[in-house]
């Protein structure tokens, strides 16, 4: 099963996958939407890989710490975590409502668009 946890809620899931890893935000926006708006990492690491092209970069993933995948609005980060459950990956969550949920929810300097 897939978390959906709101930006303000990643404390309470980093405490829930605690001894698993350092929790990574798996940024699945396109290039030009980073350029636009971006996480600041506090207490886990980020990594940027548009949705396109996560199956060819899938060796880039460490299958043995826990994600959050991160879009604009949640849909497309939902269908990356799916698409990690079922290449073997566990402690998946979605990041609902996306960067723009974080901006509104979590840091008002991270811009909406």
């Amino acid at each position: 099963m897939i978390s959906q946890i709101r930006p303000t809620d990643l404390e309470a899931w980093y405490a829930s996958v605690e001894g698993l890893g350092q929790p990574l935000v798996l940024d699945v926006r396109e290039p030009h939407e980073l350029a636009l708006a971006s996480v600041v990492p506090d207490g886990f690491d980020v990594l940027s890989i548009p949705m396109g092209v996560v199956p060819v970069r899938l060796q880039e993933l460490p299958a043995d710490r826990p994600i959050a995948c991160l879009c604009h609005h949640g849909a497309r980060s939902m269908q990356v975590a799916l698409f990690l459950q079922s290449r073997g990956f566990e402690d998946l969550a979605n990041i609902a409502g996306g960067i723009d949920a974080w901006s509104a929810e979590r840091d008002v300097h991270v811009p909406r668009y």
